[in-house]
């Protein structure tokens, strides 16, 4: 069976991006906005914990879930394709 590189790619971004702007809203509901950086936000630039931070981390999430499963399918595809063929 294959996979479908630009599905997965797509579902990728959008579950890691809108993972990411729902913990934060999640994060701004019950703790309220903070100056606090968590450790995501040395990694996506511009994201910290407010409403336009998630919007940030949305936009980085989810490019970033892309490309993480567009890989992971063609990586996929790739081995399964060799093992069969043994």
């Amino acid at each position: 069976m294959k996979l479908n590189v630009k599905a997965l790619a797509l579902t990728s971004g959008l579950i890691w991006g809108f993972g990411l702007f729902f913990l934060t809203l999640w994060i701004i509901f019950f703790d309220g906005a903070s100056g606090n950086v968590p450790f995501i936000g040395q990694i996506y630039r511009g994201y910290n914990i407010s409403f336009t931070g998630a919007l940030i981390g949305l936009a980085w999430a989810f490019f970033d879930g892309a490309i993480g499963g567009a890989i992971f399918a063609w990586l996929y595809n790739l081995l399964t394709g060799k093992l069969k063929s043994e």
